[in-house]
């Protein structure tokens, strides 16, 4: 097919498929960054705990036990281990992140 082949007409019933399917990603997509809002105002308040007890803002015991469990979790949802290790990762490192901003602030 050429650049200059006009595109084929769509099936209506293809567009509605289309449509309902990206609004269904559209709603989760909302659902996933409300749910890493209440995550992250959980980690404030841990940081703010690690901060007031002199705590160090990482634990990797604790990181490594929670990457292991979401790497089960997605097998079992059939998502692939390796991608949900490295989105748990991106938290983590954001998370430490912040726990260090507080415990800057703290001292």
């Amino acid at each position: 097919m050429s650049d200059s082949t006009p595109p084929r007409p769509v099936d209506d019933s293809v567009l509605a498929d289309l449509t309902r399917l990206r609004e269904s990603i559209d709603n989760i997509d909302a659902a996933v960054v409300y749910m890493l809002a209440e995550r992250f105002k959980c980690t404030q308040q841990v940081g703010v705990l690690k901060a007031e007890h002199k705590l160090p803002p990482a634990d990797p015991a604790r990181e490594a036990r929670q990457i292991a469990r979401l790497r089960e979790l997605a097998e079992s949802a059939k998502l692939d281990p390796a991608f949900a290790e490295k989105l748990l990762n991106f938290i983590i490192a954001e998370v430490i992140r912040h726990h260090e901003t507080i415990a800057d602030g703290a001292r």
